[in-house]
């Protein structure tokens, strides 16, 4: 599958839209990773508990995108972006959407 963040894909032309498609996720973090985070702003600096789990909600979240486009019959996401969201204290939601197409080499 491929997926761009780009309206267009340089050497390929699109031959049809299939509509949107998105992929969706919503984690807790867990009480260690909350209380390490709480101490280390103290302080400053990364937080590398929260980073990994931004790093799997993402990619979990790509990983729906490309199942629900191929469910369409497409073989690319066009303008695909992410969306995050705060829900409550300890949950994030993760969303990739985008345009899901059939493209093929120009």
């Amino acid at each position: 599958m491929l997926i761009t963040t780009m309206n267009d894909v340089p050497g390929h032309r699109i031959t049809q839209v299939h509509g949107e498609v998105f992929g969706l996720t919503v984690r807790s973090r867990n009480v260690g990773s909350q209380l390490g985070a709480a101490f280390k702003s103290l302080a400053g600096g990364e937080l590398k508990g929260m980073t990994k789990n931004l790093e799997a909600s993402r990619e979990e979240a790509i990983d729906r995108l490309t199942r629900a486009a191929e469910a369409h019959g497409a073989n690319a996401v066009v303008a695909m972006r992410f969306d995050t969201t705060e829900m409550g204290d300890t949950w994030s939601e993760v969303c990739a959407y985008g345009t899901a197409c059939s493209v093929e080499p120009a």
